[in-house]
């Protein structure tokens, strides 16, 4: 199957909106309905998810881009203007993910919120945007794997290869679905984070395997090293929660900034 798509949506006053982005802003929008559901059903206003998101999302943006960078040097260093060049390509999700949990972690710990019940809320709708952002990549004809026979590899270039982009988009909308669901069961606390590190460590493990434009830290592909450390540190968290036996944080009812909006209103 060959498919040719514009990478090019529209143009506004000579802008390139591309589908890259639009897809991700919509996974991101869509991963925002079901975390901001799960925020409510705990007892939040349902405007937290967004004071959340207006944090990690730029930074996570940002480390994403950071990490590409860093692993691909040898060209920045003798490019550096190229470094603020996004629309150029180049953001790597594990960087992504952990300067975004970096950032999420000192936002709980000024809002006295426990770090492991804000992963748990957030990490199946990043599983979800996940999924689908990874169309892009189908859009931009990048990422794909090395040459295969299979009846649904696809062409590009003339060459028939493996479409690693659907195989973890289909996984990542598998891990979205199991997690979105065990979460209604009010698991320990940190269970869901370590379901969804193990599982989609496991996945891209095997997927990255596949590809023929990793990062690499010498002979290593970034991307399974990092894979394998989500793995070890999530079957680390899992049997932590099990031993820990912690319940699932709902937010008290009047608390105090619930009072002092009464008082005003009262008044």
């Amino acid at each position: 199957m060959e498919f040719n798509f514009d990478p090019v949506a529209f143009s506004i006053f000579g802008i390139e909106i591309r589908w890259y982005a639009i897809i991700i802003i919509a996974g991101m929008l869509l991963g925002t309905y079901f975390a901001k559901k799960e925020f409510i059903r705990r007892g939040f206003d349902e405007d937290f998810i967004y004071d959340i998101l207006f944090v990690i999302i730029p930074i996570g943006i940002i480390g994403a881009r950071l990490w590409y960078v860093l692993f691909k040097w040898e060209f920045y260093s003798q490019n550096p203007i190229q470094i603020l060049n996004i629309r150029g390509g180049g953001l790597a999700i594990h960087g992504g993910i952990i300067f975004g949990a970096l950032a999420l972690y000192f936002y709980s710990k000024k809002h006295m919120v426990p770090f492991l019940d804000m992963t748990d809320i957030l990490t199946p709708s990043l599983a979800l945007a996940q999924g689908i952002g990874r169309w892009g990549n189908f859009i931009n004809q990048e990422a794909h794997g090395g040459p295969t026979d299979l009846p649904w590899g696809i062409i590009i270039d003339g060459v028939k290869v493996h479409p690693t982009f659907l195989y973890e988009s289909l996984g990542d909308i598998i891990i979205f679905l199991f997690l979105i669901n065990a979460i209604k069961r009010n698991p320990d606390k940190g269970k869901i984070s370590a379901a969804y590190l193990i599982s989609y460590g496991v996945l891209r493990y095997f997927v990255e395997g596949l590809r023929t434009d990793s990062l690499y830290w010498g002979p290593f592909r970034t991307a399974q090293l990092i894979s394998l450390a989500f793995i070890v540190l999530g079957i680390a968290l899992f049997f932590y929660a099990n031993k820990k036996n912690l319940p699932p944080y709902f937010r008290p009812k009047n608390t105090k900034k619930e009072k002092e909006a009464k008082i005003i209103k009262f008044q």
